[in-house]
């Protein structure tokens, strides 16, 4: 929990002084060439809270997010003339605070792909969160990413004006970071502030602050960054989607004389645009999705839902009117839809990853990996699919045809059968006594067979009664893999149905 923010702390921190990052003298004393001098604007594309996410999962369609996407707006916002900064917020490089042994090899690998990515797609400084440090400070500073330190201010040159960015790890030091930032000679400020968009939201009104945008770069929970959130108070506040689902893009225009920047008002009209094309893009998607739609008609509905992402697209990316003869500023999030290309030399760093991190965990598997516990003495262990076919034929046909029985195939298909963020939902009995603990060692246990919902099936084998299996899993097991991230469109009462039948939920045909 962070301290309450009272006058007494304020002023505490105020009298204390304000460090300063290594190197922001030489940043800010930078000459710009004559053409960025002249540039009558700037781009500013931020990121955060990337959660060690090079891309999502796949498992299902249109799912939003990819570094390479990333890199593909930053480069396609660069061929205008106006000079254009990469800015991220931290909480990037890892997903978890801790990690096992078995998870260092890609997690490590991971990271460093993404610090390769961010330094193609030109980044100009980032801050840090508790997510980098995972593997500790020495591994992050390794990897050789421009930083800024926390409670330090870094200026950067934008053309003709000085953007101070401001690392801001907790809320009393708001204020006097950014103060700091404009008596360095800021002319606009951005402060990074490693807390919730509710955390910053509480201080965004404070009568005087210097700020001229806060981005609350940490979530609370893994799931509490699904949407992104601008809070329109003195200064805006400003969340994104978590795990590289968006960009944020600020276009600042520049007046004839340096000054305060405002907010451009009036955007409703394209707000508006964009808002209808969201409903409409939502409903094509959880459409798209249905389980067991007519190849015709999705391939239909996926060329309509492409369609309106290019027209969202457009309207996203033009650049904004600026006001004649003032600084202004306006915001806007740029999603990574799934149908936006990727950027060729971010893409061969994110395929150099898949090749390598398979190999590497297959590898530390067959080293270091152990097998799972024996299940405790009248405990259920797990016996395979093959051996419910005996009593439960029937129900053989239909699960056969499900992408259920298909789940490691698609794994396979992609080449991510031993990465270890995806195998745990598309084997049976994963991390579980008596079932697979060891990537060398799935076979048998390939797919979401009956005991992944039924539980470990070999007292129910020996003696076949309802009492000693699980009969009817029910949604709390379901949304355990179908979560927001990898099912965003699951919806437990349509997708229910696709999998029952005779034997399986209804009743067995007459013989």
């Amino acid at each position: 929990m962070r301290r309450p923010l009272t006058v007494l702390v304020l002023a505490a921190v105020v009298l204390a002084g304000c460090k300063r990052a290594p190197e922001p003298a030489a940043a800010s004393t930078a000459v710009p060439d004559a053409a960025a001098g002249q540039a009558t604007g700037a781009i500013l594309l931020f990121s955060a809270d990337t959660r060690g996410y090079l891309g999502p999962c796949g498992c299902s369609e249109n799912m939003r997010g990819g570094i390479d996407r990333a890199a593909f707006e930053v480069q396609e916002a660069r061929k205008g003339t106006l000079p254009v900064l990469y800015i991220d917020g931290g909480d990037s490089l890892f997903g978890e605070p801790t990690l096992k042994p078995a998870q260092v090899p890609q997690e490590e690998r991971k990271a460093q792909a993404l610090a390769e990515s961010m330094k193609r797609m030109g980044l100009a400084v980032r801050a840090t969160g508790e997510l980098d440090d995972v593997r500790g400070v020495t591994f992050r500073q390794g990897l050789g990413l421009p930083e800024l330190a926390p409670g330090t201010v870094k200026l950067l040159t934008a053309g003709a004006r000085q953007v101070g960015v401001v690392a801001v790890p907790e809320a009393a030091q708001l204020a006097p970071l950014s103060a700091q930032a404009r008596k360095e000679g800021a002319d606009f400020v951005v402060a990074l502030f490693h807390g919730t968009v509710e955390q910053a939201q509480a201080v965004a009104d404070q009568p005087g602050l210097e700020a001229d945008l806060i981005l609350a770069t940490h979530t609370a929970t893994e799931f509490s960054g699904e949407e992104h959130k601008l809070v329109r108070s003195a200064v805006p506040v400003v969340g994104l989607q978590s795990k590289g689902r968006e960009l944020l893009r600020v276009d600042l225009g520049y007046g004839p004389q340096k000054g305060r920047f405002s907010q451009v008002k009036g955007q409703g009209q394209t707000e508006g645009e964009v808002a209808a094309l969201d409903q409409r893009m939502a409903l094509l998607n959880k459409e798209i999705n249905l389980p067991g739609i007519a190849p015709e008609l999705q391939k239909l509905k996926q060329a309509k839902l492409e369609e309106l992402v290019a027209r969202k697209q457009k309207l996203l990316t033009e650049p904004a009117a600026a006001p004649a003869g003032t600084n202004s500023f306006s915001l806007r999030f740029l999603p990574l839809e799934s149908s936006l290309p990727g950027q060729p030399e971010v893409q061969e760093v994110v395929k150099a990853y898949d090749r390598d991190v398979g190999q590497m965990n297959l590898a530390w598997a067959k080293e270091h990996g152990e097998d799972c516990p024996a299940p405790k003495k009248g405990e259920a262990a797990f016996v395979g699919t093959a051996a419910c076919q005996e009593c439960h034929a029937e129900t053989m046909p239909l699960w056969e045809h499900s992408k259920h029985s298909h789940a490691w195939a698609t794994l396979e298909e992609k080449g991510k059968q031993y990465h270890l963020n995806c195998v745990g939902c598309h084997v049976t009995g994963y991390e579980k006594p008596g079932g697979v603990c060891r990537l060398d060692k799935v076979a048998g246990r390939q797919g979401v067979g009956c005991e992944s919902c039924h539980g470990p099936g070999s007292l129910h084998a020996e003696d076949p009664t309802p009492k000693n299996i699980v009969r009817n899993p029910g949604r709390e097991l379901c949304v355990t893999c179908h979560n927001p991230e990898n099912s965003p469109h699951f919806d437990y009462a349509t997708y229910l149905p696709k999998i029952l039948g005779p034997g399986h939920g209804q009743p067995a045909a007459k013989k």
